[in-house]
């Protein structure tokens, strides 16, 4: 490896990286959750066209891996992240302006939002995949949870921040002001994080390849002779990988299927107002803050930094999950305001924390295996978490529902349902475990095939 690709990253370094992060989540935000807004509410559409909208640019990221690839071949994350962030700048003013032609056109105005969200999801895809890998190959190893944290609370702060300015920047609300604050925020997005990313890597020279292959312990040859086919052949032949990729979207799916559903439970078991179940999700993402943090200062401070410490704290919070969901199940039957605030509270620690520990042992996990793939595993990973997410809002309202066919009462159909995700947390806990305790399956020859 070249000596610009070996060189950690300065905390100020990644704090950049975070800004990119950020910028991707000020795009994202006004498009899954203002515009969702804008079109049940002032256009008075059915809400499924937005959710499935949203979906789309949830299932479009299954194309991660071939940007992984990408990013593999030409040896640098950058070019991919600056392509990423214009796609998804370009689709987020689409976006908006698809809204003003659904006032006129429905058909045109489905179809411009339509083309908009698949470019958002492409975007996504590119710079979100770029921007792991160049942070897997270049973040010291026991900075890597904290750097993950760093990270992902930008990725909030860049939702709140955008959420709350364009909220009052859009009284009084009209399509046109939508519109214009969406082109500002997608244009300011795409200079940030040309900024950000301006200097973080430098080309390699033919006289630093050459340095770099001849320490390399075992030879490798050009990767662009290898077609993504074979290379996606040859990473998914790699036991860790498979395992990985299941544990990520068994756990995403666990942490993502009770959004849709813990306020309407809040609702009806204990009477919240929505101003009080608001004030729920609030302790909530508090809890996953603590978690997120808490995590990152034990992981940087503890003097054994290795993947298994990572491991076990993946599978330690995988398992806490499982019994804070527990909690939310008995707390209807207890009926008591305070021990179901506390399995709120408990579950956003558990989730913080397991969340961050497995960014952190998927950085690890990029660089393991045959070699020049970090962006095919994450960029597999990365599918696998969006594919997680797109199924997670549906599967768990809609086993809501039909548990409350079954079973009569609504509280009673969603603490199944949150049993369920309990269940699904163990199973991601067994799956982290055989993960850490797996030995690859590749053999000498994977690093000598396609590389």
């Amino acid at each position: 490896m070249s000596t610009s690709q070996s060189t950690y990253l300065t905390w100020p370094q990644i704090a950049r990286l975070g800004l990119v992060q950020a910028s991707l989540g000020s795009i994202v935000v006004l498009t899954t959750s203002l515009l969702n807004r804008v079109m049940v509410v002032e256009l008075a559409l059915p809400a499924i066209l937005p959710g499935a909208l949203v979906a789309i640019h949830y299932f479009i990221q299954l194309i991660r891996p071939r940007m992984g690839f990408g990013s593999d071949q030409t040896r640098r994350a950058s070019p991919w992240i600056r392509g990423g962030i214009l796609v998804l700048a370009s689709g987020g003013i689409l976006a908006a302006a698809s809204t003003i032609l659904l006032s006129s056109s429905l058909v045109l105005g489905i179809a411009l939002a339509t083309v908009a969200f698949l470019m958002i999801g492409i975007g996504v895809s590119s710079s979100g995949t770029a921007l792991l890998v160049l942070l897997a190959k270049r973040v010291e190893p026991k900075k890597k949870a904290a750097a993950a944290t760093c990270v992902w609370l930008m990725m909030i702060f860049g939702f709140a921040f955008t959420a709350s300015v364009s909220g009052k920047f859009l009284t009084p609300f009209s399509f046109e002001r939508l519109l214009m604050i969406s082109s500002t925020v997608s244009v300011i997005a795409v200079i940030v994080t040309f900024l950000a990313i301006w200097g973080m890597e430098s080309p390699i020279s033919n006289t630093q390849q050459s340095l770099s292959n001849a320490d390399q312990a075992e030879p490798e040859a050009s990767p662009v002779k290898t077609s993504f086919r074979e290379a996606f052949a040859e990473v998914w032949q790699e036991s860790r990988v498979r395992s990985f990729t299941w544990f990520v979207f068994v756990s995403m799916l666990a942490y993502s299927s009770q959004d849709l559903i813990l306020e309407p439970f809040a609702a009806v078991a204990f009477r919240f107002s929505p101003a009080e179940t608001t004030s729920l999700s609030g302790l909530q993402n508090g809890g996953v803050l603590v978690g997120m943090l808490a995590l990152a200062f034990i992981t940087t401070k503890a003097k054994s930094q290795t993947l298994t410490t990572l491991s076990t704290w993946t599978i330690g919070g995988c398992l806490a999950s499982a019994l804070a969901m527990m909690g939310l199940v008995l707390s209807g039957p207890i009926d008591n305001v305070l021990f179901f605030q506390v399995s709120v509270f408990l579950l956003g620690i558990f989730n913080g924390a397991f969340s961050i520990a497995a960014i952190g042992s998927m950085m690890q996990f990029a660089s393991m295996g045959s070699a020049r793939r970090e962006g095919v595993r994450m960029g597999i990973w990365g599918a696998s978490q969006a594919m997680a997410f797109g199924l997670g809002g549906i599967i768990g309202t809609g086993l809501s529902d039909i548990a409350r066919i079954v079973l009569g009462d609504p509280a009673s159909a969603y603490a199944f349902v949150f049993f369920l995700e309990g269940v699904l947390f163990v199973v991601a806990a067994y799956l982290s475990y055989q993960t850490r305790t797996q030995k690859q399956t590749n053999n000498m020859s994977n690093h000598l095939v396609g590389v």
